[in-house]
């Protein structure tokens, strides 16, 4: 039987039949260069759209992507466009995805608001919270968009490195717009990822940026040699996100959901985390050169726990560490091994 999607009023430029489906060929702008932009479109390119790839013209991810068509984990093939022409990205795709520094959105929709974005979607592939206002990254989309344009996410588990040797893993797409939802799963769903279907845009979105900041903290135990704690943190934090997502209006369960517990691994085991990997070279003493999101995320999840009145021990053990300079072996072990208290 045909697989037939539902055809929505977007640019539908060609209609392939593979295998006995209906495949849908989109245009698709990547905005970002970087580790995970690269894959995005990469993937997306892979998996039979046609993909442009947008970046700065002094980005050193992006002229190296111009002049090579590769990076240090991937190799763009001929069909993807790349160009640092922001007018034209924008107006030849109906899919803009947005995989940038979650503290440079802002100014960056500020640029993009400049253009035609009406009945386009947004799809954010970025995990962090806005520092400054603390709000959501949809959130700081909304301020420069109409309600034609829909904002949705797409995160979840997964690195770069093991996606581009085969290896699959599921992630999640949310939008407040259900029919947008479906639409990306049926566009962009694959062999090599499996998405589901968000119901908490809050939780997801405040899941998957406070999973960086529970990735400091295991690198932090990397770093004392404290590792066999993971097994208590990752309980606990579970827990402790689980209380500020359901005080901010979302639904407590999606803390143990893909955009949460279900990073984990790729976050607090994997050599691949940049953000285990600040923890433990902080603690090591040693600099780390590469983007960390948890630190500006912990600081604005530190600001959030004080307006909703929810305690989070680990996330202000965390920032204490990087931002007071406290030791982070008592302060660490002051936090596991603290007095009696009820698990639940």
């Amino acid at each position: 039987m045909l697989n037939f999607f539902k055809i929505y009023d977007i640019i539908l430029p060609e209609i392939y039949i593979i295998s006995l489906e209906v495949v849908f060929v989109m245009n698709i702008t990547v905005m970002g260069t970087g580790r995970w932009g690269s894959f995005i479109a990469w993937y997306l390119n892979k998996i039979g759209h046609n993909v442009i790839s947008w970046g700065r013209s002094d980005s050193p991810d992006f002229i190296c992507l111009r002049d090579e068509r590769k990076n240090d984990l991937l190799e763009f093939d001929d069909k993807i466009k790349i160009t640092d022409d922001l007018g034209y990205a924008v107006s030849s795709s109906q899919i803009i995805v947005i995989s940038i520094s979650s503290q440079n959105l802002r100014d960056f929709m500020k640029s993009l608001s400049s253009y035609d974005l009406s009945q386009k979607i947004i799809v954010l592939c970025m995990k962090g919270i806005e520092e400054t206002t603390c709000k959501r990254l949809s959130e700081v989309v909304e301020e420069f968009v109409s309600e034609n344009t829909k904002i949705a996410i797409w995160v979840g588990p997964g690195h770069v490195q093991d996606y581009t040797r085969g290896i699959p893993n599921c992630m999640v797409i949310d939008c407040k717009d259900k029919s947008v939802i479906h639409k990306l799963i049926g566009e962009f769903s694959s062999d090599l990822i499996r998405f589901y279907v968000g119901n908490d845009l809050i939780g997801n979105e405040i899941g998957a940026a406070a999973k960086n900041v529970i990735g400091i903290a295991a690198g932090m135990l990397d770093g004392i040699g404290y590792t066999s704690l993971k097994g208590a943190l990752m309980s606990r934090a579970t827990r402790e996100i689980s209380r500020l997502i359901e005080a901010m209006g979302g639904n407590a369960i999606s803390a143990y959901s893909l955009s949460h517990l279900g990073d984990y691994q790729a976050t607090l085991f994997s050599e691949h985390s940049h953000n285990r990997k600040f923890g433990e070279m902080l603690i090591l003493g040693k600099q780390y050169t590469k983007l960390a999101e948890g630190v500006s995320t912990t600081n604005a999840i530190i600001k959030l726990g004080k307006k909703y009145n929810v305690e989070l021990p680990i996330c202000n053990a965390v920032y204490q560490v990087i931002n007071e300079g406290q030791d982070a072996r008592k302060t660490l072990s002051n936090l596991f091994l603290r007095s009696i208290k009820q698990e639940f």
